[in-house]
């Protein structure tokens, strides 16, 4: 299956760039180009993009107003977003995760890592760069970023059995499948059931909201370096 993308930054030259690069893989093709949120929406829309590679800063509608509202429709629920970042954005990037981004990539990353990122969203399966993004997660929450211990989200972790607690945990420490089955000495598939139930009893798209879930419930507390 050829993975459809959506390419949304305001350089030309960048995602020129970045066509070359998706579009050399036999197993994905770009659809499109857009060089705002706005024109990033009506394109995910009208081309059915898969993953949408977004950068944050925008004019007009910018990256986290338009992975909002792209995680909010219903008929887009299958679409993942990268968001595409610099150290200089680092902030927005947990914003940009309770939008409902799958995750973050720097844009000084290799191609493999681009590829990777890609094919990764696209599956489904992980989050990006799971270990970076807790360690940004814990960090912006650590310096206040968010408040502690969200009485909705410690309401609903309630709904969790002891083992997909266990396995949340796991999760927002920003471990692989495979990793928490060594761990927890189970079944990488058994891994699996437990993350997806998690999700679904929390509401979270993918492994990237269960980080953010787990910090802002109080369920994993951040640490400063």
């Amino acid at each position: 299956m050829t993975i459809r993308v959506l390419l949304a930054d305001d350089q030309a030259l960048l995602r020129s760039a970045f066509r070359v690069l998706v579009d050399s893989e036999p197993d994905m093709e770009v659809v499109g180009e857009a060089f705002d949120g706005a024109e990033a929406v009506r394109l995910t829309r009208q081309e059915r993009a898969d993953v949408v590679l977004m950068d944050i800063r925008m004019p007009g509608t910018d990256g986290l107003a338009a992975t909002r509202m792209i995680s909010e429709d219903p008929s887009l629920a299958h679409v993942r977003v990268v968001i595409l970042t610099t150290f200089e954005v680092d902030d927005y990037v947990v914003q940009s995760l309770r939008a409902g981004a799958s995750g973050f990539l720097g844009k000084g990353s290799e191609p493999e890592e681009l590829l990777s990122a890609i094919r990764v969203a696209a599956g489904g399966e992980a989050l990006l760069s799971p270990a970076a993004t807790k360690g940004l997660i814990a960090r912006f929450l650590a310096q206040g970023d968010a408040d502690d211990n969200d009485p909705v989200r410690s309401e609903r972790l309630a709904a969790l059995t002891v083992r997909e607690r266990e396995v949340l945990v796991q999760v927002a420490g920003g471990h692989s499948n495979d990793e928490i089955a060594e761990r927890l000495e189970v079944s990488p598939l058994t891994v699996k059931t437990h993350v997806n139930r998690a999700m679904a009893k929390l509401g979270a798209r993918d492994r990237a909201q269960l980080v953010v879930i787990a910090y802002e419930s109080g369920l994993v507390r951040p640490r400063v370096e």
